[in-house]
Order: C-alpha cells, then sequence, then structure tokens
C-alpha cells in the first residue's frame, strides 16, 4: 500500500489515530501449523524410532547364535544398540522392529538395546558366544561416545510440557476475550480504550444532528469539564454521571464520541459486555482498575455502552434470577461511583435502550445524577440528520431534503443512515454520476419492504387475492377519517410478503379511541376484501391479525380506554414484569378483557366489511389497476374515490409531504362517506 493511500485512509477514520485494537497481536492458526509441523519432522526424521529394550539371554538365543545381527554398537560405554541384518527383518519375531512407527517405511536401525554394566565383561561375554563361529561371521562391537538420544530425551521429555503449556496459554487468552489485556496475569485488568487529546478525535458535536435537547445536556457536562471554575465558585458539583436512554440507533453512541473529540480530556470507552467474565471476581477487577486509570488521569469522562449488560436490577430469588458474578460486578460499580471514595474529576457516561430493567440504586441521584433521553428524531431532526448524511454523497437537483425527512417518519438516525448508503448502493447500480429522488424512494422501499422478488412463481388467482387484499387496505383507509394517508400499493412481492401499501403516519404524541378503532378496520380491510369478494379468507392476513391483536389488548389493558375495564392500566414501566411469574390480575378479569378485545374486533371488522360492500364496485376498479399496473399511487384513489374530505389538519400534513411543502387548494368535493363508528366507542377520549 502506498503512502497516499495509507493517508487517505487515516483521513476517512472518524478518530483519527485509533489506539491498537485488543486481540489482534497474534493468530492461534499458528499453533496448529507448529503441531502439525511436529508431527511432519517426526514423521521424516524418524525420530520416534527408539530401538526396543532387549537382555542379554534373549540376545543370545534369538539374535547373535542366528546369525541375524548386522552390528553392535557400544554407546558412551552404557549401553549396546543392536541392529539386525535387513533380509532378517521379514520374520515373524522381528515384526515389532521392521518398520517405523509413524509410517511403514523400512527401519534402517538401531532395533534393540539393552544395558551393560561393564564393557569388558560384554565383550568377554560376546567373544564366548562367538568361538564356534567362523572367522567372516563373527559380529566385532563398534564404539560410540556421541550420544544420539540426547535429542530424543530432549523431544520425547520436553514436548508434552510444551504442548501442555502451549494448550493452557491458548485457552486462558479464549476465556480472557483475547487481546493484550487477557493473559493469564493482566485478566483483570480493563479494556477501556482509551481516547486523549494526542489521539485527535475528529467527532464534533456538529456531526450529531436531531439531538438538540440531548446534545444541550451533554455540553453542559463538557463545560464542566473545560471551565469549572465557571460552576465551582457558585457552590455548584460535578455531575457524577449521565444516562443516554432511548431506542436502537438513535445516537447515542455517536453522542459520547462527540464529547469525546470535544471534552480534549481522557477518554474510556467500553462494553457493558466487556466486563462480563466467566471467572469469580474478574468483573469487579476490572472495574476497580478502570476506575483507577480514570482517577490517575482526572478529570477525565469513562463511558460504559450498552450498561444493562452489568446493571440489571437484581433479583429477590437467587436461584431464578440473580448471577453472582454479574452482580458482584454492579455492586463494585455502584462503591466505586459514590462511595466512601473520592472520585473527583470522573464523570460516567452510559447508553442504553433498556433503562426499565436497570437496577434502582445505579439510577439514583449521586451515580446518575441525570437520565437524558434520546427519541426518534422528529421532522425537523430527520431533516437536520439527511443533511449531515447527504454532505459526502453526489446528490442532483431532484433530491429535496425536505421531501425526504417528510417521507421517513419513524426513522432513527441510524436508518435514514442506511437509507443514503441504499440509495448510494441503488444509483451506482444503475451507472448514475449523482444520486436522485428516485434513487432515495427506491431505497425506501427497499428498506421497508425488503428486496424486490419480480419472478416469484404466483398463481393468477393468487395475484388476484392479494390484489383485492391490498385495495382492501387501500379504500379502508381512504374512506376513513383517522386512518393513515396511502402514499403507495404494490403487489410486486418484496422481502417475506405478497404485496405491501405505504402509509404517511400522522406524527401525533395523543391517540384517542377513534384512531386506533379506525387504524383497526384499516387494517382488517385486506381480510374483509377477501371475504366480501371471494367469499372465503386466506392466510395472507397475518401480520394484520398480529398488529390489531397488540392495538387491541393495548388498548383494554394498558391505556384504559375500555369502559367495562375501566380506567385501569395493568402496565408496569419499572420492568419488574420480567421477574413475576403471574399477571397482575385475577382470571375472572383476563376473561373480561379476552372478551372486550374480541368485542372491539369483531365491531372493527363488521364495520369495515359494511363498508367495502358499500363501496364494491370502487373496490374492484382499484384492484383491476393494481392487476394492470401493479403500482399505484394516490392519484390513482383520488380518482376513483375523489379527495379526502376530512380536516384541515390531516389534509396540510398529508399535502405538504405530497406537494413538497406547499398545500393544495381548498376543492368542493362530494359528502364524505357515512361509515360512523358504533355506538359503544365514546367520542373524545384521549390517551398521554
Amino acid at each position: 500500500m502506498s503512502e497516499e493511500n495509507k493517508s487517505g485512509d487515516k483521513k476517512k477514520s472518524p478518530f483519527g489515530k485509533m489506539p491498537k485494537p485488543p486481540g489482534k497481536g497474534f493468530n492461534f492458526s499458528w499453533i496448529y501449523a507448529i503441531v502439525f509441523l511436529l508431527i511432519f519432522v517426526i514423521w521424516v526424521l524418524g525420530l520416534g524410532d527408539k530401538p526396543k529394550l532387549t537382555n542379554m539371554n534373549e540376545f543370545e538365543k534369538t539374535m547373535l547364535t542366528t546369525h541375524d545381527v548386522e552390528k553392535i554398537e557400544i554407546v558412551n560405554r552404557e549401553r549396546v544398540e543392536i541392529t539386525i541384518k535387513k533380509d532378517k527383518l521379514n520374520q515373524e519375531k522381528y515384526k515389532a522392529v521392521s518398520h517405523k512407527p509413524f509410517g511403514n517405511g523400512y527401519n534402517p536401525g538401531p532395533h534393540y538395546y539393552m544395558p551393560i554394566g561393564d564393557v569388558g565383561n560384554f565383550e568377554s561375554k560376546l567373544e564366548a558366544i562367538q568361538k564356534d563361529f567362523p572367522e567372516n561371521e563373527r559380529i566385532q562391537p563398534e564404539y560410540n561416545n556421541n550420544d544420539r538420544s540426547i535429542l530424543e530425551v530432549l523431544f520425547w521429555n520436553l514436548l508434552p510440557f510444551i504442548i501442555i503449556a502451549v494448550i493452557w496459554i491458548f485457552i486462558m487468552r479464549r476465556m480472557g476475550g483475547g487481546g493484550a489485556g487477557s493473559q493469564i496475569f493482566n485478566i483483570g485488568k480493563s479494556k477501556a480504550q482509551l481516547f486523549d487529546k494526542d489521539l485527535n478525535v475528529k467527532v464534533t458535536f456538529n456531526d450529531v444532528a436531531g439531538l438538540e435537547e440531548a446534545k444541550v445536556e451533554v455540553m453542559e457536562i463538557v463545560d464542566f469539564l473545560k471551565n469549572p471554575k465557571k460552576y465551582t465558585q457558585l457552590g455548584g458539583k460535578i455531575p457524577r454521571g449521565a444516562l443516554l436512554v432511548g431506542p436502537p440507533g438513535t445516537g447515542k453512541t455517536l453522542l459520547a464520541k462527540a464529547v469525546a473529540g470535544e471534552a480534549q480530556v481522557p477518554f474510556f470507552s467500553l462494553s457493558g459486555s466487556d466486563f462480563v467474565e466467566m471467572f469469580v471476581g474478574v468483573g469487579a477487577s476490572r472495574v476497580r482498575d478502570l476506575f483507577r486509570q480514570a482517577k490517575e488521569k482526572a478529570p477525565s469522562i469513562i463511558f460504559i455502552d450498552e450498561i444493562d449488560a452489568i446493571g440489571r436490577a437484581r433479583g429477590k430469588a437467587p436461584s431464578f434470577s440473580a448471577n453472582d458474578e454479574r452482580e458482584s460486578t454492579l455492586n463494585q460499580l455502584l462503591t466505586e461511583m459514590d462511595g466512601f471514595g473520592s472520585n473527583t474529576g470522573v464523570i460516567i457516561l452510559a447508553a442504553t435502550n433498556r433503562a426499565d430493567i436497570l437496577d434502582r440504586a445505579l439510577l439514583r441521584p449521586g451515580r446518575f445524577d441525570r437520565q437524558i433521553y434520546v427519541e426518534l428524531p422528529d421532522l425537523t431532526g430527520r431533516e437536520e440528520i439527511f443533511k449531515v448524511h447527504t454532505k459526502i454523497l453526489k446528490i442532483d437537483h431532484t433530491v429535496d431534503i425536505k421531501f425526504l425527512a417528510r417521507q421517513t417518519p419513524g426513522f432513527s438516525g441510524a436508518d435514514i443512515a442506511n437509507l443514503c448508503n441504499e440509495a448510494a448502493l441503488i444509483a451506482a447500480r444503475k451507472n448514475k454520476t449523482a444520486i436522485g429522488k428516485d434513487d432515495f424512494l427506491s431505497a425506501v422501499d427497499r428498506i421497508i419492504g425488503g428486496l424486490e422478488k419480480k419472478n416469484k412463481i404466483i398463481t393468477k388467482h393468487e395475484k388476484s387475492v392479494i390484489a383485492y387484499h391490498e385495495s382492501g387496505h387501500a379504500t379502508v383507509s381512504w374512506l376513513l377519517e383517522h386512518a393513515h394517508p396511502l402514499v403507495k400499493v404494490t403487489i410486486v412481492p418484496r422481502g417475506n410478503s405478497l404485496g405491501a401499501a405505504w402509509y404517511l403516519p400522522e406524527e401525533r404524541q395523543l391517540t384517542n379511541k377513534e384512531q386506533i378503532f379506525d387504524e383497526i378496520c384499516a387494517a382488517l380491510g385486506g381480510r374483509a376484501a377477501e371475504e366480501v369478494i371471494f367469499g372465503t379468507i386466506s392466510t395472507g392476513a397475518l401480520s394484520d391479525l398480529e398488529k390489531i391483536t397488540k392495538q387491541a389488548y393495548a388498548s383494554v389493558s394498558i391505556f384504559g380506554l375500555n369502559d367495562r375495564i375501566g380506567n385501569i392500566s395493568y402496565y408496569d414501566s419499572s420492568g419488574q414484569q420480567d421477574y413475576s411469574f403471574s399477571k397482575p390480575y385475577s382470571e375472572k378479569t383476563a376473561e373480561i378483557i379476552d372478551e372486550e378485545v374480541k368485542k372491539l374486533i369483531d365491531l372493527a371488522y363488521q364495520r369495515t366489511k359494511k363498508l367495502l360492500v358499500d363501496n364494491k364496485e370502487k373496490l374492484d376498479k382499484l384492484a383491476h389497476r393494481l392487476l394492470e399496473k401493479e403500482v399505484i399511487f394516490k392519484e390513482d384513489l383520488e380518482e376513483i374515490f375523489g379527495h379526502r374530505p376530512w380536516g384541515e389538519s390531516e389534509k396540510a400534513t398529508f399535502n405538504t409531504f405530497i406537494t413538497d411543502g406547499e398545500p393544495e387548494p381548498e376543492k368542493t368535493v362530494p359528502p364524505a362517506v357515512d361509515t360512523p363508528p358504533p355506538s359503544n366507542i365514546p367520542q373524545g377520549s384521549i390517551q398521554v
């Protein structure tokens, strides 16, 4: 790699000069290669061909007197090594020494050995045995004072210990998680990565968009580290910790990276799972080592990502819900954060998306003084996030950031980043020089619905059922006031679905009974259309049924929107329901809840069927157009049903999305389809 490429790679890194990641210094595949090489050396060199032990009597009767001996060698005047003639090795008595132990090759010898006490005595015995032999058949001993068995002794005696040591080191490193801090004697050391001003962390608060309120909270902590006298002169104390809470992908970790880039103080970053270990006491040891390092470099910041890995609420029943090692780690963390020791100048940042399961002792003031909620971005926030992620993209004049922000309700920052990247890949696939509006729309379809499967084999009847199913959704959502406005309908298979409909959800903070009821009716529109047209129902409504069942149960048992159950909620925001094995209500109440849920869904289904029967002709037109074009838009529904006649608020929201910012002028429209909600659904009830 050239120096230019190296410098280019460094520029692309958001953290500039990064510390060496743990666990990349040694590849354990070399261990297997070395073991294989040793076995190969043994086989090739024959180091394992050790001669077989014998005695003088056997040597005389079975070898020497039968003239089978080729050579006798006296080694170091201590032992005799005997080599058998090659043509004699095929005899049964020499079967054990005729071949090498590794492989089936010929064993050149020596084949036998025996210790001797006195060389002179052995020579006398050898001469006495061979006195009747012909002169040409007598074997004269040879002498060797260079012991070639030293290599054998070292190899065969030390090899087992070497193998055991290698295996032990390998196991210990694997148990410790790998890396420089996971050797046998460093297993209790902290595995946190240290970022300081010398590492040139380039992520700043300018790179964090859509989190203005959260940034203000965090920036105050950074300002305290930079200008402590500004606060201490008024008697204020530095906050001990701040907990970032929010759904996945909202930018909690990115916000922490921005703190590391802005604070210009030592920043220790690690994950909650880095404390978890199979050895008892390792987690607590790593907590102590982490805070020791942070105190030495104070003022400093410690960031623990996914703190719920060690901060889960301690259970009352140890046999069921507690883990001694995890709890000891948590106890040590609680002590270090606010114990008798002083942690002046050390601030703890933590992030989690499961704050409801954290231990209450961890959340009290003095440990985590602040809980900063990082929520999904609203319309303005998504626009700011799009501006950040499109800076590095080559986009053309057709791309409107405001339009993209309005089209992506419910998207997190990570989703928007993925959307921008997917749009770039789609444009590159089409050999474009710039990313256009249609590429972003295709990316939205790809992320929400999945990959198109145009070659999926679907029968004509199935395609017709799918078309009427999706047309039923579109029809009901268009004719009901509180249902989400339609954007696009397709019967092209995507992902696991055979058809899909895109809606523009209203970004509201409150939802009343009528809105929930209309949404349930819209979700049942597909199944109701199948029954109205074909007289039967299919399995295609699985996802719809799952959605409405959850909505109905939430409406009855959580939000208190049912007259029979009353203003009662069985929701436990503390998260302690994970530790209980029983419902917070009686069996009789459970039956009432089931009855009310079924009653609510049945009423919605009957209302939906009546609505489709009354508009069957328009439903047929829409389904046939969908079969013909495979994809229809809002304009097709307006042509068949007319404009939606609902209030100014909804109209402004929907039309602003469609018309790129300018609401459509008022038009004279025919009266709306009269589909009032059932009388038992009271009007005007809302929930917070």
